[in-house]
């Protein structure tokens, strides 16, 4: 399944740089679309096609937006749940005491040993 949005992503991103390129800019010297301006004969007048591409764009950009999104919650839900702000996880917590027992690179405080109290 994840497989399958992958590929719809990959096709809704390629889809969605090719309507924004064929947009025209407001100075009309970047867009690479709608050339051919005054004369008749076209499919679409000027202004119907920056409508149409508008449109086109809009709903890339959802869709876009919409599998992003899928693909987050997908690739969250096959990672073990773990935050970094509860202090929950196990493995903060073992590395750092690890290291200070051992007296490894990470240890900050040098590890006094304690002698126990003799009872007079």
């Amino acid at each position: 399944m994840e497989v399958i949005i992958l590929v719809v992503h990959l096709m809704v991103a390629i889809a969605l740089v090719i309507s924004v390129l064929l947009q025209r800019s407001e100075g009309g010297g970047l867009g690479i679309g709608g050339g051919g301006g005054g004369g008749g004969g076209g499919f679409l007048t000027g202004r119907a096609t920056a409508n149409l591409l508008t449109r086109t764009t809009a709903v890339l950009a959802a869709c876009f937006m919409a599998t992003s999104i899928t693909l987050a919650i997908m690739a969250g839900a096959t990672r073990e749940s773990r935050s970094v702000v509860g202090g929950g996880g196990a493995g903060a917590t073992a590395s750092g005491s690890t290291a200070g027992a051992t007296g490894g690179a990470g240890a900050t405080t040098p590890q006094v040993p304690v002698a126990p109290k003799s009872e007079e």
